[in-house]
């Protein structure tokens, strides 16, 4: 569990629980359940929440201090601690005190990220042995986007409903500027606007499935023409994030898009110079909410 920062014998854990982006978000029906039918490209990057747990009390406690998340059973975070449990047959015990650098309701996967990270943290803290599989039986239930954080991936493709994952070898060639308006968006909300007037294509979902095996080939300009199904939504609502897409087109970006369900825009960029100068540019308009990151690779 390479994300571990540093852990004190069998009494404490720091670790970090990293972002993603969806390089494109294709929907493809819905289901007689509510649920959406997508083809998705995920890519974890260097954007961290940290995660400090210690064992203590027989309780689950969480303090996510200045975020103005719930520190209850209202967070996930406490959902997935108490899966584990249930799960395991471990004695509840563990104190859980996160700090929030991804922004919340953005389209980055944070809270999906900080569930699966305690829930691999609890199985190195505890020495529980669970192997993947098992995590993964854990994380299921709790999200889609959870299991993803789960896998020790870089990159995946995510078709059914985002459960079904297809690990991918990354590109790390390029440099990301993800820039959040300061406004959160809800997932279900999104969805439940969705329009669903266009149907698979196929041409495009051939294409989808040559790049499953090495996103290294991938012509990045091709991550645009799939794009993001969920900004005709996004976008309607608040018109910024469309202005955002411009405004990294304009600053170099190769690829500019929604992340998710948004409201986070992200450019691709092929090199170094152009991502930090249209950083800096971005950073006077948009302050903090502005980031320039690497694919992580675990």
């Amino acid at each position: 569990m390479k994300a571990v920062v540093q852990k004190d014998m069998t009494r404490s854990l720091t670790i970090k629980a990293p972002a993603k982006i969806n390089l494109f978000l294709k929907v493809l029906k819905r289901r007689s359940d509510g649920y959406h039918e997508i083809v998705s490209l995920m890519q974890k990057v260097e954007l961290f929440d940290v995660l400090h747990l210690s064992r203590g009390g027989d309780t689950i406690e969480l303090s996510a201090p200045g975020s103005g998340l719930p520190e209850d059973q209202g967070n996930l975070v406490c959902k997935a601690a108490h899966a584990f449990f249930e799960a395991t047959g471990e004695k509840k015990g563990i104190k859980i005190v996160m700090e929030k650098n991804i922004p919340v309701a953005a389209g980055l996967g944070g809270g999906s990220s900080d569930a699966a990270a305690v829930v691999k943290g609890l199985n190195f803290l505890l020495d529980t042995g669970l192997k993947q599989e098992g995590l993964m039986q854990i994380a299921g239930p709790l999200g889609a986007d959870v299991s993803f954080f789960i896998q020790e991936c870089s990159a995946a493709i995510a078709t059914g409903i985002g459960d079904c994952l297809n690990a991918v070898e990354p590109s790390n060639e390029f440099w990301f500027l993800l820039v959040n308006p300061g406004f959160g968006l809800s997932t279900k909300w999104v969805y439940e606007n969705l329009p669903l007037t266009f149907g698979p294509n196929p041409y495009i979902l051939a294409r989808i499935r040559k790049m499953q095996g090495n996103l290294q080939a991938a012509n990045p300009r091709l991550f645009e023409e799939l794009g993001n199904d969920l900004e005709v939504v996004s976008i309607k609502r608040f018109p910024e994030i469309g202005d955002i897409k411009n405004e990294l087109k304009e600053g170099g970006a190769v690829v500019s898009l929604m992340s998710g369900s948004g409201p986070t825009v992200f450019g691709l960029f092929a090199g170094k110079e152009d991502a930090q100068r249209s950083f800096l540019q971005l950073g006077k308009k948009y302050g903090e909410k502005v980031f320039l990151v690497r694919p992580y690779i675990p």
